[in-house]
């Protein structure tokens, strides 16, 4: 459920995952009228429906929708996954655990101890810091246009972690140690990047968007022309995060890596 939602590739995801897994499923978009999301939510339900995947711009509202809260959909205060038991409503958030396993296992890059720079202090990257602290960075610097913003972000996650967690204004990133970057921010769907100041990187500093498309991103031209070797948009999260709403609502485990690659290659 989202809006818009026409442009998702969750279904397909969803109906590749469970062919591995011989299961027969039904998996639709649905597209929700803003004002409309808890009506068409009990409309689901009522009809029959298993489970939810939630998009934009309805996360906050479906975690406050829910019933049953998972530790990962309380830290976030955003839900991306839904599911029934009887008439309650239970929540969770896979979209932290999505970009995490798509960083270590299919991007090969490691999170512990590294210098992590956040773009952006809204939903996606509320949505994903718990997550990201509980690979153990040395240090995760939350960088917004609005100060404000990523300052009371920090001050909502810092019980969660040892390292050195601050929130700054983009101009203040100026020059910084960083080993990953991801951009949170929505300026890549508008074509458009965050006014950033160089920064200092290394031959292995990975520069992640989470957003996907057909071509480049405008953050992943930045971050060519700045230097970055490793570079990648977030097809993998939107697969590895499906692939854990299917492992919840399923118990199976699907195989991610041929599903990225049937993506990838435009099949």
């Amino acid at each position: 459920m989202g809006n818009p939602v026409a442009h998702s590739r969750s279904p397909e995801i969803h109906q590749m995952f469970a062919a591995q897994a011989s299961i027969k499923i039904a998996y639709q978009r649905i597209q929700v009228d803003v004002g409309g999301f808890a009506q068409a939510v009990s409309n689901f339900q009522a009809n029959g429906g298993q489970g939810l995947n939630i998009t934009v711009p309805f996360k906050v509202e479906a975690w406050e929708l829910c019933d049953v809260l998972c530790e990962r959909a309380q830290t976030a205060r955003a839900v991306n996954t839904l599911w029934f038991d009887n008439a309650a409503i239970h929540g969770d958030n896979t979209d932290g655990t999505g970009l995490a396993n798509d960083i270590l296992s299919n991007l090969q890059c490691p999170i512990c101890d590294k210098r992590l720079l956040l773009l952006g202090a809204g939903g996606a990257v509320r949505g994903v810091l718990g997550q990201l602290l509980t690979h153990r960075p040395a240090s995760v610097v939350i960088s917004n246009r609005t100060v404000d913003k990523a300052v009371e972000l920090v001050q909502r996650f810092r019980k969660l972690t040892q390292c050195n967690l601050r929130g700054c204004g983009f101009e203040e990133v100026k020059g910084l140690h960083v080993d990953i970057v991801i951009n949170g921010t929505a300026a890549s769907l508008r074509g458009e990047i965050p006014p950033l100041p160089p920064l200092h990187i290394n031959d292995e500093a990975l520069a992640y968007d989470m957003v996907y498309a057909d071509r480049p991103t405008a953050f992943m031209n930045w971050a060519s022309d700045l230097g970055f070797n490793k570079i990648s948009d977030g097809l993998g999260m939107l697969v590895e995060q499906a692939a854990e709403s299917f492992h919840i609502w399923h118990n199976v485990r699907p195989q991610t890596a041929p599903v990225i690659r049937t993506l990838r290659s435009g099949a």
